[in-house]
Formats: structure tokens, C-alpha cells, sequence
């Protein structure tokens, strides 16, 4: 049986319904089971119950900080070996986002993977193009960032889930694999020209100040690591490109923009909208 952690997340629910489409035997895992869901919190190493499962796909646990995220994950990982299975799927992060301040952990993690003695794959998912639109500021009838003319190799999430669901449906022809699963490069320039209203550049430093002063509900770890996607994307360190993730779908990818666009949308004002 294959087992998705984060089940009720966005990644980890998109891979299991790919998965189901595919007519393949799997379930969930969370922290909150839905129904028909394992429970599985991986603040709670000795309670975890990976009976019965031969692919894991550790669906990285990543909203905390650093020792926390591979504590959490090397829980999982110690469970896996002593239940007995057999492949361990984990998504991790673009090869390329070293620079970002969430890098560590993904890295760290790779490592117990590859330690770990379980036949393993590497999903390095590049950032998500929903995320990037999402991040777009609107200001009057036009967006604001701090990515300037800088370029994201960005990808829609239902692809990085189909790419999971293909690998977790036949493992053995991935094993020991590292995919860098990153989509075409889109800017801040050209979601907004798709839009049909203009884009300005801010400092990174006034969007720190932002996140820092004008944002509510961030935890104190998300400021830096937002800081670091605008700096990076700003100074070219995520445009780079590969073929792996339509040579793994045997597809083309989804187009980033148009799911760019559709997530800067979302958030626009009302009073934004050209009558």
C-alpha cells in the first residue's frame, strides 16, 4: 500500500486524488485523518504506525523551523525502516533553492533518506506557481513586488502531484533518482502584463519591513524565508530549467503563468477590477 503524508495539505491531498485517478491502492496520513485516513502526527515519533505501507511519500513537514522540520522527518523515517517499508518518496526542494532560508532542512533530510537503507527517490519540486502569483502585492490598479525583473522557474502544484503519484505507483523504476521537477520561467512582469495592469518594483528591504510590520499571523521563521524566495528570484537563481518533469509525466507541463495569473487574481481587490 502507498501512504501520503500531509494528506490534508495541498501537495499531499493533490497526490493522493493523482494516485486515485490512476486506480492505484493508497491512503492518507495527518495530524487530522479524514475519513479513511491513517493518523500519523510526526510531533509524536512513538506513536507512529507505518504497518502495512510499502511506499512512503514524505510529503516534506515544513511550516517550522529548521530543527524541528528534521526532527520531524527523521521520526518518520526511523518508523518506516522499522515497519517494514520499502520505498521512500520525498519532496523535497529545487537543487537550485539553496539559496532560500527553508533549504536546510530539505538538504539534511535528503541525507537521512539516502542513510536511511530503504531504496529512496528524490522529488526536488521547484517553487509553485501559485505561490509566486499569490505573493504579488496589489497596490491601485496595479501589482507590487520585490522580484524585479528577476525570473522563477516556477510550476504548477498539480504537476509536482502527478509527478509524485507516477513515482509512487511504480518505485522501483525510480529508485536511487533525483528529479529537479522545476516548470518554465515566468516574472512578476509578465503575470501582471497577463493581468493588463503595471508592475513596480520594490526593495527588498521594504518588502522585509512589510512582512515584518504590515503582515499578521506570520511566524517568526516566515518572514526570512519569504525575504529569501523575492532576493533570489530578483538576482536569477531560480530561472534555470530542466526537461525532467515532462520527461516524467510524458507530458508537457502546465503552463505557470496562466496558474500564476489565476492565483494574483484571486487576491485582487474588488475595487481594483477595470469596469
Amino acid at each position: 500500500m502507498i501512504l501520503v503524508t500531509g494528506a490534508n495539505g495541498n501537495l499531499g491531498s493533490a497526490t493522493l486524488a493523482a494516485l486515485h485517478a490512476r486506480g492505484v491502492v493508497a491512503t492518507g496520513g495527518s495530524r487530522t485523518p479524514g475519513e479513511g485516513m491513517r493518523p500519523l502526527d510526526f510531533d509524536d515519533p512513538a506513536g507512529l504506525d507505518l504497518a502495512g505501507v510499502s511506499t512512503l511519500v514524505l510529503v516534506s513537514a515544513g511550516f517550522a523551523e529548521d530543527d524541528a522540520v528534521v526532527g520531524r522527518h527523521a521520526g518518520v523515517l526511523d518508523a518506516a525502516v522499522r515497519d517494514g517499508v520499502r520505498h521512500v518518496v520525498y519532496t523535497s526542494l529545487t537543487g537550485a533553492g539553496d539559496h532560500l532560508g527553508f533549504a536546510l532542512a530539505h538538504r539534511a533530510t535528503e541525507r537521512l533518506v539516502r542513510a536511511g537503507g530503504l531504496p529512496w527517490t528524490i522529488l526536488r519540486n521547484g517553487l509553485y506557481a501559485e505561490l509566486f502569483g499569490g505573493l504579488l502585492m496589489w497596490a491601485g490598479r496595479g501589482v507590487e513586488s520585490a522580484f524585479g525583473d528577476g525570473a522563477l522557474a516556477a510550476v504548477a502544484r498539480e504537476d509536482l502531484a502527478d509527478a509524485a503519484a507516477t513515482v509512487a505507483a511504480d518505485p522501483t523504476r525510480h529508485s536511487g533518482r533525483v528529479y529537479e521537477l522545476v516548470g518554465t520561467s515566468i516574472t512578476a512582469g509578465g503575470v501582471a502584463d497577463r493581468l493588463g495592469v503595471p508592475h513596480h518594483t520594490i526593495s527588498v528591504g521594504e518588502y522585509r519591513r512589510r512582512l515584518l510590520d504590515e503582515t499578521p499571523g506570520l511566524l517568526p521563521f516566515q518572514p526570512p524565508m519569504l525575504a529569501s524566495i523575492a532576493t533570489a528570484v530578483r538576482h536569477g537563481f531560480l530561472a534555470g530549467t530542466t526537461t525532467d518533469l515532462p520527461d516524467l509525466l510524458d507530458r508537457p507541463a502546465r503552463d505557470p503563468l496562466a496558474t500564476a495569473v489565476a492565483a494574483a487574481s484571486a487576491t485582487r481587490p474588488k475595487a481594483s477590477v477595470s469596469s
